[in-house]
């Protein structure tokens, strides 16, 4: 799986939200990061170069939309965090949260149905 930044991914959410769009369209979606232009389509280039997204020309500008699947973006960014950070198990992960007292009672009601639907495979 390609290696995105993390300004990378931002770009990545808003054309995973609504594409195809123009850089202009991406740059107003970016406002309230107050990124200047040329950030925003040095940005666009970059994942141009990766090929996470393609760009189609209509008239005089061009139209972005992702090649790479936000799904299998967030499954390759799941599996490496898990890997580096907790040697690849999950129940490290959850007790870290739960210790910190950082899971809802909504969070523990849906990890206890995700568990219960394993237990039915």
């Amino acid at each position: 799986m390609m290696q995105i930044s993390e300004a990378e991914s931002v770009v990545m959410e808003v054309l995973w939200k609504s594409s195809p769009l123009g850089a202009e369209e991406v740059i107003a979606a970016l406002s309230s990061r107050n990124w200047a232009e040329p950030t925003v389509k040095t940005l666009l280039n970059r994942l141009l170069g990766k090929q996470a997204i393609a760009a189609e020309r209509e008239g005089r500008r061009y139209l972005y939309r992702p090649l790479l699947q936000r799904p299998a973006w967030v499954a390759s960014q799941s599996e490496q965090f898990l890997g580096r950070v907790f040697d690849g198990q999950v129940a490290p992960l959850v007790a870290h949260f739960s210790q910190r007292g950082r899971l809802s009672a909504q969070d523990i009601a849906e990890l206890r149905r995700l568990i219960g639907e394993l237990g039915d495979e």
